[in-house]
């Protein structure tokens, strides 16, 4: 007597299939709503057909059957959607980022090697007290190493340093600065 209920409440495969045969063609416009692209909709319509077959006992005979179906078809367009975002995949080939990747130009250097040149040498007019802890700054020393490498106090490094910046901006500014007042007159 049990057994005969539960085969009247449970949905076989044939009913199943017989009732998404007759969905599939009304699913597809909703699949194309949601995805956009024609090949993808019928793709989401074969993984809601899956997903809704492997479920299938828990549909309640004498609900929806199309609000069921929509649903599952919704939460798996979600699903894929967040998948694809989460893993940020391309649809172009690997291979062709090669070409793209690699440095085809070579870099001419003159310039930035004249501006470094011209560094050193504005550095080199900074006092020894201020250019020995600046270059180590700049080096990537902390203040707490550039003290005990110089034994002085770790305030009179940053001063130190702040006065190098100060100094250095200073020679950089009066070095490429150019005279305004010849352009307003």
């Amino acid at each position: 007597m049990v057994a005969t209920i539960l085969k009247i409440l449970i949905m076989t495969a044939i009913e199943f299939n017989c009732h998404f045969s007759s969905l599939q063609k009304k699913l597809l416009p909703f699949a194309y709503k949601l995805t956009n692209n024609l090949e993808d909709a019928k793709d989401l319509i074969q993984e809601t057909a899956l997903r809704a077959f492997n479920n299938k006992d828990k549909f309640e005979t004498g609900t929806n059957f199309r609000a069921w179906v929509t649903t599952i078809m919704r939460n798996t367009f979600i699903n894929i959607y967040r998948k694809k975002k989460n893993r940020a995949t391309s649809s172009e080939p690997t291979d062709s980022y090669i070409f793209v990747n690699e440095n085809h130009a070579v870099d001419n250097s003159a310039h930035s090697n004249m501006m470094m040149i011209e560094l050193d040498g504005i550095m080199r007019t900074l006092d020894t007290i201020y250019r020995k802890p600046f270059q180590l700054f700049f080096e990537g020393y902390k203040y707490e190493e550039i003290a005990e490498d110089m034994n002085l106090p770790i305030g009179t490094v940053k001063s130190r340093i702040f006065f190098a910046r100060q100094k250095l901006m200073q020679t950089i500014n009066l070095s490429y600065a150019y005279d305004t007042t010849a352009v307003l007159n």
